[in-house]
């Protein structure tokens, strides 16, 4: 039985050999293509499942609008740990999907980068109509737009407001967060507002405009990657498979509705934009003004894309003219926004600084509250320094890329407030850099939190093998998870051993293995 053509180019030298041989290249790479296929398949089945019967198991409750998108399945009763058992199925088969999917690409397997677009262009549509699922974030962003509507500040007044004086939104506003302030960017309050006026009364309906512009920015990013690694098929298909069918990001931003990925793009968007060889000096203006501004949107939407401004910076160091031209377009796009919205907007940026979320490590190291984010600060930008010492080089006419990954995955590892969709920034990037095991240190930490994210967010109780499964993950296998990772990331960079059988630095590489004779087919 061959895999279909979509899946696998027969051509392709060293996949075509399978009958007769033994297990070599061409025989793993089918195999590992199959077992990609199917977990990655049958785990976003289970997540669109998921989003079809989310009103049988997730709350707030939601009302659909009589015509037009979003859509569901009527009400049917669904236990939170079926739901929960469900979900970590498709995520531990998801994951498992990937990473046979990357192994088989190193074995020659080359799928055909036009159809996982257009299966992926299917998955994200038929995601984006259906009600956030996996989190309540987005109708807490709903709930802010509905306050700007009302004419108020989302800095100043919380959702649980919207309860107090009745307003048409009130039914659908999550009790987790009910009491806080937005701690957004002001153009993502911007976004929200936006979404709530073409939504009207209806949170269905805001939700669905804020999905549908997330899951755009979703696929600008997968797009600009297919475009730029069009040369290069190996990490083109890889681009592909860690961004484009990844059933986490799927899950944690275009199901759930997380607006990280609006970030993300526009800031990856920056990096982009400097895109120059800088052995021949200067990058243009245009270039450094324009990655400039790129990256002040994005951090006007989320403070900590600023780690992506650290990589324009990096980048731009040995200029100082391109340095500031950059530094001031990015503030000029930046400042308004605080500016109109005042102090209160400032202080959502520091809001959490001293607060762990929900499966940090340290929680296991007894960090004192009090001094967490100075303890992490520190943490953070020695892992930073050390990795923009010693990670491999990157793409070479994208100097910003490799300082922006460097500051950011420090960030993702080591600081201590985080979820999975925060793995956003870290991933756009990392399909831009050469394969290393930098994808499993960031994968393992998004596969673990996005088990125990969203059970913690649900406004409702487990059953009792559920329950108990979920405080091991939270309490034990998230921190432990992290950790490890964070050392990982350590331990590579003193090693240097950045891929399976490279020599640290000083050593001599190890000799070549004679390949093993092929039949004729």
């Amino acid at each position: 039985m061959r895999v279909p053509r979509i899946f696998m180019d027969m051509n392709t030298p060293g996949v075509g050999a399978w009958e007769g041989s033994p297990m070599n290249d061409g025989a793993r790479a089918r195999v590992l293509t199959w077992l990609a296929i199917a977990g990655i398949g049958s785990s976003i089945l289970i997540m669109i499942v998921l989003s079809l019967l989310r009103d049988g198991w997730q709350r707030p409750p939601i009302v659909l609008p009589a015509w037009g998108p979003p859509w569901d399945l009527p009400p049917t009763h669904v236990s939170l740990g079926t739901a929960s058992l469900a979900l970590w199925i498709a995520v531990a088969v998801g994951t498992g999907g990937m990473v046979a999917g990357l192994a088989a690409i190193a074995h020659g397997a080359r799928p055909s980068p036009t159809w996982l677009l257009i299966i992926a262009g299917i998955v994200v549509a038929v995601l984006t109509v259906l009600p956030p699922t996996g989190s309540t974030d987005a109708f807490d962003y709903a709930a802010y737009g509905r306050i700007m509507v009302l004419g108020h500040s989302p800095y100043l007044m919380a959702p649980y407001h919207l309860r107090r004086v009745h307003d048409v939104l009130a039914g659908s506003v999550p009790t987790s967060w009910q009491r806080m302030v937005s701690v957004y960017g002001p153009l993502a309050t911007v976004e929200q507002f936006l979404a709530a006026k073409l939504g009207g009364a209806s949170a269905a309906r805001i939700t669905f405009w804020l999905k549908l512009w997330n899951s755009a920015a979703f696929a600008l990013v997968a797009l600009a990657a297919d475009r730029l690694l069009r040369a290069d098929p190996a990490r083109r298909l890889r681009a592909h498979l860690l961004w484009t069918l990844n059933p986490l990001l799927l899950w944690d931003v275009v199901a759930a509705g997380h607006l990280d990925v609006l970030a993300a793009a526009v800031g990856l968007l920056g990096l982009l934009a400097l895109r120059w060889q800088p052995e021949s000096g200067p990058p243009p203006l245009p270039r450094a003004l324009t990655s400039g501004a790129l990256i002040g949107v994005a951090a006007d939407i989320k403070a900590n894309y600023v780690l992506f401004g650290l990589g324009v910076a990096w980048a731009l160091r040995r200029w100082p003219a391109s340095l500031a031209a950059a530094a001031g377009a990015a503030l000029t796009v930046a400042v308004p926004g605080y500016a109109w919205f005042g102090i209160p907007a400032l202080r959502a940026v520091f809001s959490r600084r001293n607060q762990a979320s929900a499966g940090s490590f340290y929680d296991l190291l007894a960090a004192p509250q009090s001094y967490l984010a100075l303890i992490a600060a520190a943490l953070v930008i020695a892992v930073a320094v050390l990795a923009l010492r010693r990670m491999p080089a990157g793409i070479p006419d994208l100097p910003a890329v490799r300082p922006a990954l460097a500051a950011s995955i420090a960030w993702l590892l080591l600081w201590p407030y985080q979820y999975p969709w925060y793995a956003t920034m870290i991933i756009c990037l990392l399909i831009f850099y050469p394969a290393s095991r930098l994808d499993w240190l960031v994968l393992a930490p998004v596969a673990v939190g996005t088990i125990t994210a969203p059970l913690g967010i649900a406004e409702a109780q487990l059953g009792s093998a559920a329950d108990l499964i979920h405080r091991f993950s939270v309490s034990v296998l998230s921190p432990v998870v992290l950790l490890a990772a964070a050392a990982g990331l350590v331990a590579l960079c003193l090693s240097g051993r950045w891929k399976p059988g490279e020599p640290g630095p000083g050593q001599s590489p190890r000799p070549a293995r004679p390949s093993s004779p092929r039949t004729a087919g």
